[in-house]
């Protein structure tokens, strides 16, 4: 079976495109496009950061709240951005868990937290805790944790089955991730507006109810992951038992605003057909 729906991407106004689909028992329903192509991936290396925190956690380096970060935050706030940091700056602009400031310079002080911890560069960390142990060749990490790394569709389909059905960690570890961290938290989903609640997992963000999003309307609220800016995005529905990867070289703009809840909506439909 290959999932039609995804041929939808060459009605994308981008460049080039490449999507595909895979099932939690690792399953590739599917890609269209150059899925070994290697795109930018923006904040999509977040959730790739945030497994790798999550590796070092399980393996006793750093624990979830453990101070970290600016005066009063702790991992588990770098995580789920409510540190109080600043966007990209390394400021404290609210004091932690109060509210939801989507924070670039909050992962950054995580993957040096975990570098000290660990005494091993954090891209490294993250090649040996998750890279390579996924088989995730064509991805590096080349400057923030935040934003810079680059990487294919298959690869991120091998660590979309992964986070379905986790290996390299404990799955309640996963399920934590999944949970949403300071109930209640309101904040701007960069791109979507003031939402509240501004509901963020450990490294993922939560759909639950926001409206607008970048999901589809008939996402299971259960729905998480990330988008990023270069025009990229991963979900992970656990509703549907999906999880989707779409990757361009186009940056993040009302184009994909508009397309991308409708593709999601078209994946879903023929998944469940």
């Amino acid at each position: 079976m290959s999932l039609k729906s995804l041929a939808l991407i060459e009605n994308w106004p981008v460049p080039t495109a490449a999507a595909g689909v895979v099932r939690a028992d690792g399953t590739v329903l599917g890609t269209h496009g150059p899925a070994g192509h290697r795109f930018p991936l923006a904040s999509v290396t977040k959730p790739l950061a945030a497994y790798a925190a999550l590796v070092a956690y399980e393996e006793g380096a750093i624990e979830l709240d453990e101070p970290a970060g600016p005066e009063g935050a702790t991992v588990r706030h770098l995580l789920a951005h409510t540190s109080g940091l600043a966007f990209d700056e390394h400021r404290v602009t609210a004091p932690p868990g109060e509210r939801r400031l989507y924070s670039n310079a909050g992962f950054e002080q995580l993957s040096d937290h975990i570098a000290k911890a660990t005494e091993i560069p954090f891209a490294e960390y993250l090649r040996q805790a998750v890279l390579e142990p996924l088989g995730m060749t064509r991805t590096s990490l080349d400057g923030s944790p935040a934003k810079d790394a680059v990487s294919t569709v298959d690869d991120l389909l091998r660590f979309a089955a992964e986070v379905q059905a986790p290996r390299l960690l404990d799955p309640r570890t996963v399920a934590e991730a999944m949970t949403v961290q300071y109930p209640g938290t309101k904040g701007v989903l960069p791109g979507y507006g003031h939402q509240n609640p501004n509901d963020w997992g450990l490294g993922f963000e939560i759909r639950d109810g926001k409206s607008p999003h970048w999901t589809g309307p008939s996402s299971s609220p259960r729905t998480f992951g990330h988008f990023g800016q270069s025009g990229t995005f991963l979900w992970i529905d656990p509703g549907a038992g999906l999880a989707c990867a779409a990757l361009t070289d186009r940056a993040f703009g009302p184009w994909a605003v508009e397309a991308w809840p409708p593709f999601t909506e078209a994946v879903l439909a023929e998944a469940r057909g």
